[in-house]
């Protein structure tokens, strides 16, 4: 494994002039949020600070808004291990191997060239040349200050800057071409570990002695990764370097102006995409003699017309997050309504399920059904499963390792019926504790084959749908949709889901109070997701940082002392 170096780039934010923000209305809300707290938040020692690889997204994303739309980029970065739920939490490494560089390195010298090609450079480039034969130290800096800043996410040192400005000289000198010579520059860059990687640094806190919290770059960060899915903006960018984003009301007015930006709407479609599981998608398949109409395409519409629908419902609207379990308004694309077996219109399009349909809320979505089924047919274990871990966050221990899996696995034996095989589980004793929680739940299902597509028997014998959900009986998909709305540990599940990601880990024991506080409020406030994100931006918590033991006053506990990583002498030898 090859790893950063955790001391590197440690930041020290200079004081600079007040940043420039909102009008009277905004500071009003916002004096409105600071003061009138109705439930002291419980105290929290913090959370671990972070190291982590970036997502193929948040590089996507970022390298989107700093060199614009424009800029074409075909490639996904190996996926994180899932850990407590999120693929987010896996990201928490300090290490890539020699195949991810080579990723990164080819990304980085795509990007490089793009932007300083003859298409892109009249828009990303800020100055012309005295030359296009010869180095232009002046104007190479203006650039890479400029592009350098968004990219690590604070302000080049002096030195960083002069080496990325020599390296264009002498790239330009030899290759007789500025833009080569500054291409060099940005791709070496590129491959910078403080850009690959996001290193929080923590600084003792004013406002509590003893105590350490991020420091304002790393805060401004994790804000933007959680909030927007990327590094911070400009504005973003000035608020840490000016030292509002330092203070309560600072901080209130930024988040609140991020809430309301459309890129919202990219962080929290990351976010419930990797909530959902729905990277699982990329490898999904189904049996084309049994399930013909059931594509790739397909599988990227189900994933597509849930995101969209959780966007409309909640980031667009700001309606109860639990009503995304009952409501019957999504959206249709032709790829859908074949399986929806309604009449394809021309793209994305609004459409509202029918009242007396079988189809109500996001479990019986595409999306869900055919991600939690077997290739040739449906399973009420795997859906069973799936709604207790993926949207009740509780954990289903592994089957033994000696259990005789077919009977359930074999349509064709002495069990006609979905419902007759999972209920053999029952039978054995090693299997039944564990089935009783998943199986009556999945059955609920089961109307809905391994596409996702409605069956109403089999076998020749009705689709038995009764059930219940901890205590609540229902008789079929729409009555599980309102046990799982009424359900407290849904909206439970996602206040600790939320928390987790925002912070890069799942939250510690020491955080018991600070989770029942912040369920609170959110059921208080009717369950709208803009509540539950300032809620968590806002608290202490989000920004308190736990000392490392070993660690001196004031500063973070390097990753590790040997860990001196190819990615940063790939930057050096490129940089010269």
């Amino acid at each position: 494994m090859l790893s950063i170096n955790g001391k590197s780039g440690s930041v020290r934010p200079e004081q600079a002039a007040s940043w420039l923000g909102a009008g009277i209305a905004g500071l009003l809300a916002v004096t409105a949020l600071t003061g009138c707290s109705r439930t002291p938040e419980p105290d929290s020692t913090g959370t671990e600070p972070r190291v982590s690889l970036v997502t193929t997204e948040q590089y996507l994303n970022s390298i989107r808004y700093i060199f614009g739309p424009g800029i074409e980029l075909q490639l996904q970065f190996p996926p994180f291990e899932r850990t407590d739920g999120l693929l987010a939490n896996g990201a928490a490494i300090a290490g890539i191997s020699s195949s991810q560089l080579e990723q990164f390195q080819s990304a980085g010298a795509s990007v490089a060239a793009q932007v300083v090609d003859p298409i892109h450079r009249d828009f990303t480039i800020p100055c012309k040349p005295r030359s296009e034969d010869a180095p232009d130290d002046a104007c190479a800096s203006k650039f890479l200050s400029k592009v350098g800043r968004l990219l690590y996410r604070r302000a080049l040192h002096d030195a960083e800057l002069s080496a990325f400005v020599t390296s264009a000289g002498e790239g330009a000198t030899s290759l007789k071409d500025f833009y080569a010579g500054l291409e060099t520059a940005l791709e070496a860059m590129l491959l910078s570990p403080e850009v690959l990687f996001i290193v929080e640094h923590s600084e003792p806190d004013p406002d509590a002695p003893g105590r350490q919290r991020l420091d304002a770059y790393s805060l401004a960060s994790r804000l933007s990764y959680f909030l927007w899915d990327s590094g911070p903006d400009e504005d973003l960018l000035a608020a840490a370097e000016s030292g509002e984003l330092q203070t309560r009301k600072g901080r209130a007015r930024i988040v609140e102006k991020m809430l309301e930006s459309p890129r919202l709407q990219d962080g929290m479609r990351a976010f419930f995409d990797d909530m959902f599981e729905f990277d699982a998608f990329r490898t999904v398949t189904k049996d084309p003699t049994i399930y013909p109409n059931f594509t790739t395409v397909t599988a990227e519409a189900a994933r597509e017309q849930t995101l969209r629908t959780v966007i409309h419902h909640l980031v667009e609207e700001k309606q109860d997050y639990r009503d995304l379990f009952t409501s019957r308004s999504t959206f249709m694309t032709p790829a859908l309504a074949v399986l929806h077996q309604t009449p394809a219109t021309p793209g994305w399009t609004p459409y509202t399920l029918p009242a007396d349909g079988l189809r109500v809320g996001l479990a019986t979505q595409i999306s869900f059904l055919s991600l939690h089924a077997h290739p040739g047919r449906s399973s009420p274990t795997l859906r069973g499963m799936a709604l207790r871990e993926v949207l009740l966050c509780q954990h289903v221990p592994e089957p033994p390792a000696d259990v005789d899996f077919s009977i359930v696995n074999n349509p064709d034996s002495h069990y006609p019926t979905q419902r007759d095989r999972v209920n053999a589980h029952a039978e054995n004793a090693s299997c039944a504790g564990c089935h009783k929680i998943m199986d009556p739940i999945g059955l609920a299902l089961e109307n809905f084959n391994g596409e996702g597509s409605i069956q109403l028997e089999e076998n020749g014998t009705p689709i038995d749908t009764t059930g219940e959900l901890d205590g609540v009986k229902y008789n079929d998909a729409a009555g599980l949709a309102q046990a799982l709305r009424d359900n407290s540990n849904v909206p439970r599940c996602l206040v600790q889901r939320a928390y987790s990601y925002g912070v890069g880990g799942a939250p510690a024991r020491t955080d018991r109070n600070l989770i029942t506080y912040l369920n609170e409020r959110f059921a208080a406030d009717g369950y709208r997701l803009h509540d539950l994100l300032r809620m968590i931006t806002l608290s202490d918590a989000f920004a308190r940082i736990k000392p490392a033991e070993s660690s001196a006053a004031g500063e973070q506990a390097p990753v590790s002392e040997e860990q001196v990583t190819a990615t940063s002498d790939v930057a050096k030898s490129d940089v010269g």
